[in-house]
């Protein structure tokens, strides 16, 4: 039997881990198929997660260079350990009186190149080992500097303590880290209420698989699935950033 090799769009729910996606596809396909993810979406985040399958996972870490949109909540007056509300409450202070035109301005006062530091819990890795697991140790996390760029960064609406935004940004971006630096500049600290991934490169949250349609799939119209794509990956991953 030809391995089965292909892409997938995959609407990530709330609680699980990328990894958790992989796992999950990995057992809907013949044993020792190859499943790998193009970007981590923390467990707080739902969204799309793009899962490569068989030889395509070769073209992982070009289509990790994919330019994204996000969608979602920041809560200011909150600072936590994790940079969202999942984590431990490091401090809590009173919220500035804020009109929507001032959220808009602070924004997009971001817009452009950022620097600031790859968060504590992050994937990020320090002498092969993940951020988080330094975090979870209990012991210092090395700092490791990260650059980004945000393309478009809109207040779509405020309601105190929350602001609702939608975010255009370079691959790279830690949204919990740009939500400290709004937390900073506003003076009353931010955190991440509520994140979905909307868009990765060309392709869209809309057209991605939900879980209980995953579930509905036998293993031949999986692999069917997969194979659809093929052009539209092919084409994606020829414009993306080299890694």
């Amino acid at each position: 039997m030809i391995a089965p090799s292909g892409m997938l769009l995959f609407d990530k729910p709330e609680g699980w881990t990328s990894h958790d996606a992989v796992a999950v596809m990995r057992r809907m396909l013949p044993k020792g198929t190859k499943v790998g993810h193009c970007g981590t979406l923390d467990p707080l985040a739902t969204g799309l997660l793009i899962l490569l399958v068989g030889p395509c996972t070769r073209l992982q870490a070009r289509m990790q260079g994919l330019d994204k949109v996000y969608a979602g909540k920041i809560r200011l007056g909150l600072a936590t350990d994790t940079g969202d509300v999942t984590g431990k409450v490091l401090e809590t202070r009173p919220v500035p009186v804020l009109s929507l035109a001032e959220a808009r301005s602070c924004l997009e006062s971001f817009h452009g190149l950022q620097r600031m530091s790859a968060p504590a819990y992050s994937a990020v890795k320090h002498k092969g080992k993940a951020l988080y697991k330094y975090a979870r140790a209990g012991v210092e996390v090395p700092v490791k500097p990260r650059s980004c760029q945000v393309t478009s960064w809109q207040a779509l609406g405020y309601c105190a303590p929350d602001i609702e935004h939608r975010l255009a940004c370079s691959s790279g971006t830690y949204v919990r880290a740009l939500a400290e630096l709004v937390g900073r500049k506003l003076g009353c600290g931010a955190t991440v209420l509520t994140l979905r991934r909307e868009r990765i490169g060309g392709f869209r949250v809309e057209d991605a698989l939900t879980l209980e349609a995953a579930k509905a799939l036998d293993q031949a119209g999986l692999i069917r699935l997969l194979e659809a794509p093929l052009a539209a990956l092919g084409a994606a991953a020829a414009g993306a950033p080299r890694p």
